[in-house]
Formats: C-alpha cells, sequence, structure tokens
C-alpha cells in the first residue's frame, strides 16, 4: 500500500469542505474542480491518474472516462442514485462504485411535499398574480384548489423515501394507494396504504408521486398508455428521475389540459430542460434540489470522503454499489 500523501483524489464538482478536510486530514492529495461542470475530455484529463474520484450525479462517467483511469481504485459517488456511472465499464476495470443512500430521504420527502401542496394550492401562479398587482379582494372562486385530506395519494415506489412521503400524506390525512415491486407491509399498517396494479393507481390517484430508481424497466414507466389512465384534475410529482416520465407526452397532455398540474424537480434529459415548460402555468419547477439542505449535502459528502478512506486505506468501502 503506498503512503497516503501519494494518493490523489480528484472531486469533479464543488461539493461541502468538510469532504476535502477530510481527505487532507488523512493526508491524501485532493483536487477540487471549481469551475463548469466538466465534458468527456475535460473529465479524462481531469481523472486520469487519479487514485479515487468523488463524481456528481450531473458528471457523465461513462465508458471513455472510465477506460482512460490509469491509477482509480474508486468512484464514490455523491447521490443516493448512480445511473451516470457506466457500471459496466467500472466492473471490467474492477473499481469500487460507492453512493450515498438513504441520507437524503427526509430532505427528499418534505420537497416532495413542497411541491404536491406547490401545485395543489396553485402557490406559483398566486404569487405571480399578486406580483403583478391582480390581486383586489377575496373572491369566492381564485385559485380553487386541491384538499390533501379529500385527496387519494398514489405512491410508485415503497422505498425509503415512498414510506417517508407516505408518511408525511398519511398526517393529512389523505388516502395512500400504492405500487412497487414488491408489497409493503409497514406502508399498509402505519398508513393504512393499499397495493395496487400501476394502472388502477394512475386511473384512481388525484395526486401521483414518483419515488422509484431510474432502471431499464423504469424508464418511461410513465409511459403515453399510463398517463391517458391520469383523471383531468389530477396531479403528477416527479421528485425520482426525469427518465422515468415520458415527458414529451406529459406535456402534451398538460398542454391540452388532459391533466390538471405537474410538479418537477428532475427532468429527462438533464440539465436540458424542455422550453414547453417554462410556458406552461401548470407546471411547477424546481433545480433538481430535492436533496438540498445543508444538513442533507452535509452528510452526503462525508460518507463518499469516508467511502475513500476506507478503499485506499484497503478497508471495504461504507456503502458499496452492487456490480
Amino acid at each position: 500500500m503506498r503512503d497516503n500523501k501519494k494518493y490523489n483524489i480528484a472531486i469533479t464538482q464543488k461539493i461541502p469542505a468538510i469532504a476535502k478536510k477530510m481527505l487532507t486530514d488523512a493526508g491524501f492529495r485532493v483536487t477540487m474542480n471549481m469551475g463548469a461542470r466538466l465534458n468527456t475530455e475535460e473529465m479524462i484529463d481531469f481523472t486520469r491518474y487519479a487514485d479515487a474520484i468523488i463524481s456528481l450525479l450531473s458528471d457523465n462517467m461513462n465508458s471513455n472516462v472510465i477506460s482512460n483511469l490509469e491509477n482509480c481504485q474508486i468512484i464514490a459517488n455523491y447521490a443516493a442514485g448512480y445511473n451516470n456511472i457506466d457500471l459496466i465499464a467500472a466492473q471490467e476495470k474492477k473499481l469500487t462504485i460507492t453512493n450515498t443512500p438513504g441520507v437524503l430521504t427526509d430532505a427528499t420527502a418534505d420537497l416532495t411535499l413542497a411541491l404536491m401542496l406547490s401545485a395543489a394550492r396553485h402557490i406559483v401562479p398566486g404569487d405571480s398574480f399578486m406580483r403583478q398587482g391582480k390581486f383586489i379582494g377575496w373572491q369566492s372562486d381564485l385559485y380553487l384548489g386541491t384538499q390533501l385530506n379529500a385527496s387519494t395519494v398514489g405512491i410508485i415506489g415503497a422505498g425509503r423515501i415512498g414510506k417517508a412521503v407516505a408518511r408525511r400524506v398519511h398526517a393529512f390525512g389523505a388516502k395512500i394507494i400504492y405500487y412497487s415491486r414488491t408489497v409493503s407491509h409497514e406502508m399498509e399498517i402505519a398508513f393504512n396504504a393499499e397495493f395496487v396494479p400501476l394502472d388502477a393507481l394512475m386511473s384512481r390517484a388525484d395526486i401521483i408521486t414518483l419515488h422509484t430508481p431510474l432502471t431499464r424497466d423504469t424508464y418511461h414507466l410513465l409511459n403515453k398508455k399510463m398517463l391517458n389512465l391520469m383523471k383531468k384534475s389530477a396531479i403528477l410529482i416527479n421528485t425520482a428521475r426525469g427518465e422515468i416520465v415520458d415527458e414529451k407526452y406529459l406535456i402534451s397532455q398538460l398542454q391540452k389540459g388532459k391533466i390538471a398540474c405537474a410538479a418537477f424537480d428532475v427532468y429527462e434529459n438533464e440539465p436540458q430542460v424542455n422550453p414547453a415548460l417554462f410556458q406552461l402555468p401548470n407546471v411547477v419547477l424546481a433545480p433538481h434540489t430535492g436533496s438540498g439542505t445543508v444538513t442533507t449535502r452535509d452528510t452526503m459528502a462525508r460518507i463518499a470522503a469516508e467511502n475513500v478512506i476506507n478503499v485506499l486505506s484497503g478497508k471495504p468501502a461504507t456503502t458499496p454499489v452492487k456490480l
């Protein structure tokens, strides 16, 4: 094993300072990219000689980047997801891949509820209405919204975040139905949730919220067929991954008034956002801030740094991704 001072750590974008402190305190040499997000060619140059990399979900750690790594032992992804990393190429290179699972559960569930309430109660258009000086006093039919305790909330995905969202909407008195790969007895007992097939959820729910990972099986899970099942009065919330929804078709349904409203924290072609979304008054747009709290982001940085320290010290990774 080499002296720690000879290990080079590449952090691809700015993350909380605690990560760099932990790594330098461990004796590693750390370089953090403080500029714009790196393209493939820049990423190859930045990471080629790194012994460890801390990457972000917005970094495309593709086969070209990975094949050019000469010394790397670990890519610690500063995210719960890891669909930005070519896992086949990583496996061929015998890399350890890690993520930061679990720590962003409550932060993402909180944002989901914020988007849900914003969409249900027309907070964004109401704010714009006020700023434009259009308010002339109380009116009986002004921005009438959807009440959570009178709604059926459909949760797609019964993992940590799905359960955390269920806990929150249950407190509001909503009826909960859910769809997942497996039945969650915990959700059924704790929140009186009902397991239903996906098509039944899409047709019954007043509010639908996505909390499933992006895989080959969930890509465009909400396709044209599923989106057509939604009530005209329904609301769709996506804080999971943009590619789970056929975004182009969803936009067409929103434009036609076939779906009442949608709220997004993630987008199908991130960081590009479909310009049509900016023209729609019945959407709420957030800049992928599901885990965006000080507490959560600091914890994510600690976990990523801990994984790097462990692996380069010959110890097992704390949160390895199964390749």
